[in-house]
């Protein structure tokens, strides 16, 4: 028999479209194509018509094939996920497009932004509208990323529909992304104000802390002091007592924006996380380096403003330039999203982010959340484990009957969502006993001990010792048979 791998075929087995879905695609095509011919200048004379048209078109089609959630039982069905193309990790033809397309785009937003100068023309009507400023690549790019989340939150607000849990929370990502990552920005810039981003802190917002920003901020007047007053509040009061009570879902699967974007757009790539422990002890190792470079810099940074630049000269700059490249550029951006079809959707939050990391110390040693299991339901199927956005193995607690209290845990609560049995549940209780081991005792753990009444009643039926109980071996079977 001939073998072959079908996820490297364009279609997949399991791939069947109804005509509305294949209009629906037509009309996605037509609404792509209006925005990619706009790079080589076709139609930016008529901006608005560009934009809202092209824009229009891919709603639309998106809520026609969002349709299909509401046309299957409510609950999380992913049957054939592996098999399809555009899913299947590294074995997916469609997903490495995906990738390439992905990540060839932050490549030409930050170091080819001419290419893209014909397209932000089309962003200038809405640019206008909502910061009477003309249109640039970042505008674009805000634009760009609300709409991934909006549209595809509206596709997880389908698809666990069933979820009041999952529901609240695409509502609040969807919410945090619109109002407070793109609407107030960008009406701040209108009125002349700095561009600040009230759902970002230090260390993920790492400028923020930086001396220069502090400056620039405290200088443009009282709401700029206003905003410098809110960073550090929330980060250095907020976080802490919120993470304490909540666990650090509060934030990475409620309120931040990277952590919004995978759950909505990243959500059909949340299997691909690697769950080995090699890729665990990778995770740890990566996300903390990353807390030190970003302290250090800081520390750098406001040590040379302290002395005007005698001490360390140059270095504190040199710092926090590779900083902003490495970690700012290439890992949250080429990496942390333009690898979503092929590593999963949460490379960055688990692997890159200092915010992350900083709130997975806070709920691993500080916090009163856990996610408990009732293992005795567990029927080991491995949804939980192969669902888990950030390579937790959930099944392996489960099946210890042990609660599941990690520093990486996002507290997205899919893995509870696609649990069969009902074995998994997001708790925020006291801290005594949240390390409460396994509960469920393994095999090889259980022995038989004959006391001797029982031995003196069953005299010559049974042997004398445990060790002498007869065991039958493959070579007694055979002569059985």
């Amino acid at each position: 028999m001939q073998r072959y791998d079908v996820t490297f075929q364009l279609t997949s087995p399991t791939a069947k479209f109804t005509a509305m879905e294949r209009v629906g695609m037509v009309i996605l095509g037509l609404g792509l194509l209006t925005w990619v011919v706009a790079l080589w200048g076709i139609g930016i004379d008529q901006p608005a018509l560009m934009f809202w048209g092209g824009l229009a078109a891919i709603a639309t089609s998106a809520f026609i094939y969002f349709q299909r959630y509401l046309n299957r039982p409510a609950g999380i069905n992913n049957d054939g996920v592996w098999l399809n193309s555009a899913m299947a990790g590294v074995k997916g033809l469609v997903g490495w497009t995906l990738g390439i397309v992905f990540t060839g785009f932050y490549i030409i937003l930050y170091w080819q932004d001419a290419w893209l100068a014909n397209f932000v023309t089309i962003f200038e009507p809405l640019s206008q509208l909502l910061r009477n400023q003309p249109a640039d690549k970042w505008f674009m790019y805000g634009t760009l990323y609300t709409l991934a989340v909006l549209i595809m939150g509206v596709r997880m607000l389908y698809k666990y529909r069933h979820n009041k849990y999952q529901i609240l929370r695409t509502i609040s990502v969807m919410f945090f992304q619109l109002g407070f990552a793109f609407l107030i920005p960008s009406l701040l810039v209108m009125f002349n104000q700095p561009e600040f981003y009230f759902s970002y802190f230090w260390p993920l917002k790492y400028d923020y802390l930086w001396p220069s920003s502090i400056d620039w901020l405290t200088g443009s007047g009282k709401l700029g002091v206003f905003m410098v007053f809110w960073g550090g509040l929330m980060f250095f009061l907020a976080t802490p007592i919120l993470t304490f009570f909540y666990g650090k879902r509060w934030y990475c699967s409620w309120v931040c924006g990277c952590g919004g974007l995978a759950e909505t757009l990243g959500d059909p790539f949340r299997h691909l996380s690697d769950n080995s422990v090699k890729a665990w002890k990778y995770e740890r190792y990566i996300i903390h380096g990353v807390v030190v470079f970003v302290v250090v810099t800081t520390a750098l940074l406001w040590t040379n403003s302290a002395t005007s630049g005698a001490v360390l000269g140059q270095a504190s700059a040199s710092f926090s330039k590779w900083y902003g490249f490495l970690i700012g550029l290439i890992f949250a951006g080429v990496v942390g999203t333009g690898f979503y079809p092929i590593f999963g959707n949460r490379v960055w939050c688990r692997f890159g982010c200092p915010m992350a990391a900083t709130l997975g110390m806070l709920q691993k040693w500080f916090s009163r959340f856990r996610i408990t299991t009732n293992g005795g339901q567990c029927i080991s199927c491995g949804n939980c484990s192969t669902y888990c956005e950030m390579g937790i193995d959930v099944r392996w607690y489960a099946q210890r009957g042990q609660n599941i209290v990690r520093s990486s845990c996002v507290g997205c609560g899919v893995c509870a969502a696609v649990c069969p049995r009902g074995v998994l549940k997001l708790e925020n209780g006291p801290r005594e006993h949240r390390y409460n081991g396994p509960v469920l005792i393994h095999n090889d753990r259980v022995s038989v001990v004959l006391d001797d009444d029982w031995q003196a009643e069953t005299k010559g039926m049974m042997p004398v010792h445990q060790e002498d109980i007869p065991v039958l071996t493959d070579s007694d079977w055979k002569g059985m048979g």
